[in-house]
């Protein structure tokens, strides 16, 4: 079974690896049901999903009906406006089957204009004071942020000098450490986390870099990743030897098994290891070799 760590300050001690449910957006009902036995084989307690992911919330809906109670469930809204975002949430509890969820995450907010929007300072309530209302209504019970890009570590610092977040979530993985000042911008906003009871959660961890334009995409995800499984172990394994972030999983059903079996064999090295995870985490030199023979490079550039 994957190991738990506590999400934040939610009280919920959630499996480092949470299941990322976009990898159901364009799904059949039957692969989510197949992908859902699977998450529930393994001990995922932890689902993370957006208004924004296609058929995402409605697949899930038929499994929280019944698993309520076995998951913390996150969900998403990409809208920046109060009204906009009360008939999202709305809609994605309609669409979940359920009366509220764990978490309710403002989406992707890393441009400035919706920043501002969404924090309230254009002078009209935006998008954080609907979810305001929302926790205090029994809607959701923390409010997180999450997004992409270069910028997004000095977006949440700024988002989490206005508002007391339970979580964040954004890009890591050893190509973008590479990078010296995203690298420095991550540790700032991981350590004030860290510090202050908020949870971190990771994505793209297995990412190889853009889709090349003249090459056909052969995996639902938006970026073209890893494939092999030594490379993907790797990826996992430098991923998760940081003890204080959660890894959300991979955009493609068919791609998850893989993510699935390195966070377990990762979890059985630190066992061997004596319980520190960083002892396992993969050399420099081992994981330059790694991308040189995948030709990994940042996602975002």
């Amino acid at each position: 079974m994957l190991p738990r760590m506590q999400f934040g300050s939610t009280g919920h001690e959630s499996t480092r690896t949470l299941f990322g449910a976009a990898a159901l957006g364009s799904c059949t009902q039957a692969e989510t049901d197949k992908t859902m036995e699977l998450i529930i084989e393994r001990g995922i307690n932890h689902i993370d999903t957006a208004a924004s992911y296609g058929d995402s919330e409605t697949l899930l809906g038929p499994w929280i009906r019944e698993h309520r109670s076995e998951f913390f469930l996150a969900t998403k809204t990409g809208d920046r406006t109060y009204e906009a975002a009360k008939a999202s949430v709305e809609r994605s509890l309609e669409r979940l089957q359920t009366d509220h969820v764990d978490l309710i995450q403002i989406h992707g907010l890393v441009d400035e204009d919706e920043w501002q929007t969404a924090i309230g300072r254009d002078g009209d309530r935006g998008v954080l004071a609907y979810l305001i209302e929302a926790r205090d209504q029994g809607l959701a019970r923390f409010i997180g942020v999450t997004g992409h890009g270069l910028p997004i570590p000095r977006m949440h610092m700024r988002s989490l000098d206005e508002f007391d977040f339970s979580s964040v979530l954004l890009p890591w993985n050893y190509p973008m450490s590479q990078n010296p000042v995203y690298a420095e911008e991550f540790a700032q906003v991981h350590d004030r986390c860290v510090a202050n009871g908020i949870a971190v959660q990771t994505i793209k961890s297995i990412a190889r870099g853009a889709w090349p334009e003249d090459h056909d995409r052969t995996r639902s995800t938006w970026y073209e990743p890893l494939e092999r499984d030594d490379d993907i172990e790797s990826a996992v394994f430098w991923l998760l030897s940081h003890p204080t972030v959660f890894l959300n999983t991979v955009g493609d059903i068919n791609l998850l098994p893989k993510v699935l079996d390195a966070a377990e064999r990762f979890h059985e090295s630190v066992v061997a290891a004596g319980g520190d995870p960083v002892a396992v985490r993969p050399t420099d030199e081992a994981m330059q070799e790694m991308i040189a023979r995948a030709g990994a490079e940042p996602l975002f550039t």
